[in-house]
């Protein structure tokens, strides 16, 4: 496995990359601002994107250059400017009816990390990589995956939920290039397709929403249905 031999340098930059990138989630998990919420993400794709470049360098994989360059140019600028587009026209900048107090829901995702802690080393283990960055590339991935679940559950603005399914799918980015850096480009191309669907998506349900509900909570959707 391509992280198990990384020089001593190379595992200390992948774990601060890493780290910084789980460290943004929580800023989206304790804050009620929208544009705070994009600025984290943006910079987490960044950031995601710089993992990517420096797995291109140290493995040889020459194709992670260019996912390199597209998830910074789709998830670090194209996708925070639509989502931003959409949060000007709503005139909608902060979380309004959350679930779950901010403080509160910090609370929680510590324990979703320290949860994610123990599933990676015990795997880690089990595999005989303890003291490997795998274990840590596992507790980021798997912490950046359940945060991204719980800002679904505790946030109810349409927008902070799809910026959630990002953080969502950044934390199985992340993994992926760390863990299995030899995933065909094609596949990443998908993925990247994907989010912008996935966005392009929630625009539309946003537009229908204020339309016919005055409002961007999905709270309303109870109301809509049948």
């Amino acid at each position: 496995m391509f992280a198990v031999h990384l020089p001593p340098l190379a595992a200390s930059l992948f774990s601060l990359l890493a780290i910084t990138s789980l460290l943004l989630s929580f800023v989206m998990l304790g804050s009620r601002w929208l544009i705070e919420y994009l600025i984290a993400f943006a910079v987490q794709s960044w950031l995601i994107a710089l993992i990517s470049a420096a797995v291109g360098y140290y493995g040889g994989y020459s194709e992670l250059y260019m996912i390199a360059v597209l998830t910074a140019l789709f998830r670090g600028l194209v996708l925070p400017y639509l989502l931003l587009r959409i949060i000007r026209r709503l005139d909608v900048d902060r979380e309004l009816h959350e679930r779950l107090a901010p403080s509160s829901s910090l609370v929680v995702g510590a324990m979703v990390v320290l949860f994610a802690l123990v599933v990676a080393t015990h795997l880690g283990r089990s595999l005989a990589l303890t003291g490997t960055i795998v274990v840590l590339a596992l507790t980021v991935m798997l912490s950046m995956e359940l945060i991204g679940f719980l800002m679904l559950m505790v946030r109810s603005e349409v927008l902070s939920q799809v910026l959630a399914l990002l953080v969502l799918e950044n934390g199985i980015f992340l993994g992926s290039q760390i863990l299995v850096p030899g995933m065909p480009l094609l596949i990443e191309l998908v993925i990247l397709f994907d989010l912008l669907v996935v966005v392009a998506s929630f625009g539309v349900l946003v537009r229908y929403l204020v339309t016919h509900a005055g409002t961007s909570s999905t709270r309303e959707l109870r109301r809509l249905a049948g």
